[in-house]
């Protein structure tokens, strides 16, 4: 890092320089900074006055790190762009959740990107004192990277696994609660939405391509609560972010669709919308996260509420005074709005 001269030399101005200016030690002047319980105010008045005419901004951040052996920052390691990130309204309310625990216990946040090709780099660069990992799915490289860290860390939406603290809520559950309320709605046809750009086209297509713990989960809810209501699960089409319109298209619509999440279950309103389908009375649309933006849709989105700013401020809590075999299971709510209704 670069320091400014002394004004008398091309010298960079130092710890050393301040103090022959001041005339006391180099850990005197140190001390100014990280342990000012150690001088009298008047003397550490005196250093930092010496220290701004010399144009010293301060210690080296890494250098202080290192001596330190903590940085005061917790890392966040999320499994997409930062620009996804903050557009997607579920991540948003988790990070705020995360920032809010982070200044219960006067901590920093450094968020950490996927990034491809850098992935694993970023993650052993990072200067923080723990990891909270987000939707980071099985043999993720950077879970290697974090464990060579040998620094603390909690997984959040992970699958359970008794070697790993977790926030979690019971996505199958949650699922299923959705799959039973629109069975007892009188529907027989369904159609799912999932996140992935091709998601394939059967049930059987998808649970074998999901990779997140969150779309096993959900997928294994969904299929429990259709099969118990006598639906045969293995008919049920699937489809993407980008074609879930095929849905919409079919010759025989499906009457109800279930979204992984609220976002993808907007998507498919407004796309019924500009295809003349009313939601509810032509087709029920369902979701899962309960957004703000659930709420305030037209009409209002029937969905799972969790917790998001909860897994957020729990993460950082077990991760800075939690037993490391402690784990959080946090409840969620079937919330029953007017984006569902009866078959027709």
């Amino acid at each position: 890092m670069s320091r400014r001269r002394s004004p008398d030399n091309d010298r960079p101005v130092t710890l050393a320089t301040i103090a022959e200016v001041v005339g006391v030690s180099r850990m005197t002047v140190s001390n100014a900074y990280n342990r000012p319980d150690q001088l009298s105010p008047a003397l550490r008045d005196r250093i930092l006055a010496a220290a701004a005419e010399l144009g010293y901004g301060g210690p080296d951040p890494v250098a202080r790190t290192l001596s330190r052996g903590e940085t005061g920052s917790i890392g966040v390691v999320l499994d997409y762009a930062l620009t996804q990130a903050f557009t997607d309204p579920a991540t948003v309310q988790f990070l705020h959740g995360v920032a809010a625990g982070c200044e219960n216990h006067a901590r920093g946040m450094a968020l950490v990107p996927r990034i491809d090709g850098r992935d694993a780099d970023l993650v052993g660069a990072a200067l923080v004192d723990g990891f909270v990992l987000y939707c980071v799915p099985p043999g993720d490289p950077r879970m290697d990277a974090v464990r060579t860290r040998r620094l603390p860390y909690v997984g959040v939406d992970f699958a359970p696994d008794p070697d790993l603290t977790s926030v979690n809520i019971d996505d199958e559950g949650a699922a299923r609660a959705i799959a039973e309320h629109l069975v007892a709605l009188g529907h027989r046809d369904f159609g799912i939405v999932l996140t992935l750009p091709d998601s394939g086209t059967t049930t059987a297509e998808a649970e074998a391509r999901a990779v997140y713990h969150v779309e096993i989960a959900r997928l294994a809810g969904w299929r429990a609560g259709l099969e118990a209501g006598g639906i045969d699960w293995s008919a049920v089409p699937v489809a993407g972010r980008d074609d879930f319109t095929r849905l919409l298209d079919r010759a025989q619509r499906p009457t109800a669709i279930i979204a992984l999440s609220d976002v993808l279950a907007l998507h498919v309103i407004k796309a019924a919308a500009e295809r003349g389908i009313d939601v509810p009375r032509d087709i029920s649309v369902a979701g899962f996260d309960d957004v703000p933006e659930a709420a305030l849709s037209t009409p209002p989105l029937t969905t799972i509420r969790q917790p998001h700013h909860d897994k957020g401020s729990e993460a950082i809590r077990l991760l800075l005074d939690g037993d490391p075999s402690d784990s959080v299971l946090l409840p969620t709510e079937l919330v029953i709005r007017a984006s569902t209704a009866p078959a027709p």
